[in-house]
């Protein structure tokens, strides 16, 4: 039966001796929970986690695309697509999409994620070459900001006309299942990727999704995915990951990743938090409608740095890098803000 190890993420600036820091970063812990699936969860001391398992949890993420991990960044959201959950229509063109970008990079979004085919739930498929159409004009006009730009696809047909046009990042939402093509292509490219968790796909996914244990699977899954990427050529440096909050899951099983986020670190790989929003967000904080939620998206993503997370995907980049300057100045009085 596997073991799992959770850290117990401490942000504050008066640290014991002794302590652990995770991922290299500002973050640090002391104690673990150390979980199976066949027994109650226990404490444990960070010192009693078996000398692997806690270099993983505990090594410098290296750069991606030369992003330093070592500080949490902010990747803004470019859907061209007229039907996306939130701002369906808004980026759809490729003058509203090129002149929003280059906003949310003034703002201080250091990756332009850009998507043509919306991953709602019960959205459509879109073939390949109306997906390329929508996204490669924005890519070549955004290749001047300075950010990285992630192209968001499922299809390596896309992903390589996207990386042709000047795209740094592969992010796909069904974490290299959709398309066999998608992973050698990356593989020869030397580009990073994002492995992303999703049970079913947009048209499905919200119907009934269903876990044994919704943190212990999503991480498997996830793992499984490293591992088999790593095989194909594409090195664990490159690779980020996703427990893609929302895609198949309750909101019962939102908040038990959001919880648990600090487990994933055991991968050895960046973090990315995708919650911006959301629906769980819009039932929570009782907002219902969507381009009104970023109080709660970056209350979420907030919580999200304090258990290490590298990345946060949003929609309201100014909003949301305001907040994260000042949880920087708060968390780590030596921060560079």
């Amino acid at each position: 039966m596997t073991d799992y190890f959770r850290p117990l993420v401490q942000t504050r600036a008066a640290r014991p001796a002794g302590a652990v820091t995770l991922a290299g970063a500002s973050c640090w812990f002391t104690h673990v929970e150390h979980l199976r699936r066949d027994a109650t969860p226990r404490i444990v001391e960070a010192g009693d986690v078996p000398a692997a398992v806690l270099e993983r949890l505990s090594a410098p993420r290296p750069e991606v695309a030369g992003l330093a991990m070592d500080r949490p960044h902010v990747m803004g959201i470019l859907n061209t697509t007229p039907d996306s959950f939130s701002d369906g229509g808004v980026h759809h063109g490729r003058d509203a999409a090129a002149v929003s970008g280059s906003v949310m990079v003034s703002h201080g979004a250091t990756i332009l994620d850009i998507g043509g085919e919306s991953t709602r739930p019960g959205a459509a498929f879109v073939p390949a070459d109306e997906e390329i159409a929508r996204v490669v004009p924005v890519i070549e006009r955004l290749g001047t900001t300075g950010a990285l730009i992630s192209i968001d696809t499922r299809k390596a047909e896309v992903a390589r006309a996207a990386l042709a046009a000047g795209a740094g990042l592969v992010n796909d939402v069904s974490g290299f299942t959709f398309d066999a093509d998608l992973a050698p292509l990356c593989a020869e490219a030397g580009v990073p990727v994002c492995v992303m968790h999703m049970q079913g796909d947009p048209q499905t996914m919200q119907d009934d999704p269903q876990y044994e244990d919704v943190l212990l699977d999503v991480y498997d899954f996830l793992a499984a995915q490293v591992s088999r990427l790593v095989g194909m050529g594409i090195a664990r440096e490159r690779i980020i990951v996703d427990p893609g909050i929302g895609f198949g899951k309750t909101q019962a099983h939102n908040l038990t990743l959001l919880r648990g986020l600090s487990l994933f670190h055991g991968l050895g790989c960046p973090i990315l938090l995708g919650v911006s929003r959301k629906g769980f967000i819009g039932r929570i904080g009782r907002e219902p409608q969507a381009s009104a939620r970023a109080p709660g998206s970056i209350a979420v993503g907030l919580a999200g740095l304090a258990q290490g997370v590298q990345i946060l995907r949003v929609h309201d980049v100014a909003e949301t890098m305001q907040a994260v300057r000042l949880w920087q100045a708060v968390q780590d009085p030596e921060s560079e803000v």
